[in-house]
């Protein structure tokens, strides 16, 4: 357990880690306790505001000059000879519960040149850091399903990735509203109609809470271990709650 990041793994994995934790404590975490969030739709029949409107190629030709010329990096769009466009997305992954990645053969000794005479047979399952985000460089047809595959192949997580799901992010009268995306949905579309400001629009990698858990498929120490998460989850929620409530009852002593 990293005193810095609250980064949590087996004390056999502990060399395999690379991670930096160099960041400030709680950093990447800020708006826990204060981003009143609302789904505002997750019935993915629903298209979003960006998904009904419709570009010729003129349009989109203008609209990319536009993106481009707003943007302080060097994450441009490009238009192609064949009509589509490649372009970047961020992904911020707020997954509240452990990823499993495939063991290696052979795991290093803590002891220096010295390594393991065992290896880690079984897959490995940490939480990945909150605020981790990842660029992706995709085209305008590629769809969130696969973008959700390309995610987990960058951080070797071997979940079915039906277990998550791409959810845009928007704020709008200082309300943050949350969608999840259908498996079809083009990404980088949505992108270039919103354009880049990441308050109008922003994605963000979740679980996919679909309800239909089978737990009799898990094994008895694997369900200890979903016994605390749970706990773990349920003492944040409820400090979040009465976080929200202190400063409401805050606000109108103030008032009174």
């Amino acid at each position: 357990l990293s005193p810095d990041c609250s980064f949590t793994c087996h004390y056999r994995c502990r060399a395999l880690v690379r991670l930096d934790c160099s960041g400030h404590p709680g950093a990447g975490d800020e708006d826990d306790g204060n981003e009143q969030v609302l789904e505002k739709d997750t019935n993915v029949d629903e298209p979003s505001e960006w998904e009904k409107t419709e570009l010729d190629q003129a349009q989109v030709e203008q609209r990319i000059k536009e993106y481009n010329s707003q943007i302080n990096s060097n994450l441009f769009m490009s238009l192609n000879k064949d009509g589509s466009y490649a372009g970047f997305i961020k992904v911020q992954l707020k997954l509240v519960r452990p990823v499993a990645v495939p063991a290696t053969n052979r795991v290093p000794s803590l002891q220096a040149g010295r390594p393991h005479p065992q290896g880690v047979k079984r897959r490995t399952s940490f939480y990945l850091p909150k605020g981790t985000v990842k660029h992706l460089h995709i085209l305008s047809h590629t769809r969130a399903s696969e973008v959700i595959d390309a995610l987990l192949r960058k951080f070797t997580v071997i979940d079915n990735p039906r277990k998550f799901a791409l959810f845009e992010r928007s704020e709008k009268d200082e309300q943050v509203y949350l969608r999840k995306l259908g498996d079809d949905e083009k990404p980088l579309r949505l992108r270039l109609l919103a354009g880049p400001s990441e308050k109008v629009l922003s994605f963000i990698l979740k679980e996919n809470e679909t309800g239909e858990v089978n737990w009799d498929a898990f094994t008895l120490p694997e369900l200890h271990n979903f016994l605390l998460i749970l706990q773990r989850e349920e003492e944040e929620h409820v400090r979040r709650l009465r976080h929200r409530y202190a400063r409401c009852r805050q606000k109108m002593q103030e008032a009174l």
